[in-house]
């Protein structure tokens, strides 16, 4: 697998994996034109050193899988550093095949890279199977997450 990072033409793509789920379906707005409202994250993220939006290929150069990681550079923990990640998806052709695990290591290892203290991740309650396969990787339920939606 190869690991790199996002081009804005592969945002239509990455979108598509986010809507291929039954709560993406909720959220996203996958279609073709692609609303620009994505392709205008995408120029946010892109054009910020503490992102990485990568996408995972395969031998064939397809992408199967994507995730975001940010480094949030804050003042406790003596200045440390906090890596968030987001938004992994596996393409669900391809899901049971090892993937995410690699993926999770891949994160883990560039989390390490950047000096991150904690990689930290949310997962909704309503995905039991995701719990369970962080939790395999040693992800540990140590806070109550809280979300006030402002929209």
């Amino acid at each position: 697998m190869n690991f790199r990072k996002a081009t804005i033409h592969d945002v239509p793509t990455l979108v598509e994996l986010l809507a291929d789920d039954p709560l993406g379906k909720t959220r996203e707005d996958f279609q073709i034109p692609l609303p620009n409202a994505y392709l205008k994250a995408f120029e946010q993220i892109n054009a910020d050193p503490q992102q990485e939006l990568m996408v995972v290929e395969n031998a064939n150069s397809e992408i199967v899988g994507t995730l975001q990681l940010s480094f949030i550079q804050y003042l406790t923990y003596r200045g440390g550093i906090r890596a968030q990640l987001e938004a992994v998806r596996i393409r669900k052709d391809q899901r049971g095949l090892g993937i995410g695990k690699t993926m999770l290591q891949w994160a883990i290892k560039r989390a390490k890279e950047r000096q991150a203290h904690v990689l930290q991740l949310t997962t909704d309650k309503k995905r039991p199977d995701a719990i369970k396969f962080y939790e395999g990787l040693g992800f540990i339920a140590s806070h109550e997450g809280m979300k006030l939606h402002l929209k």
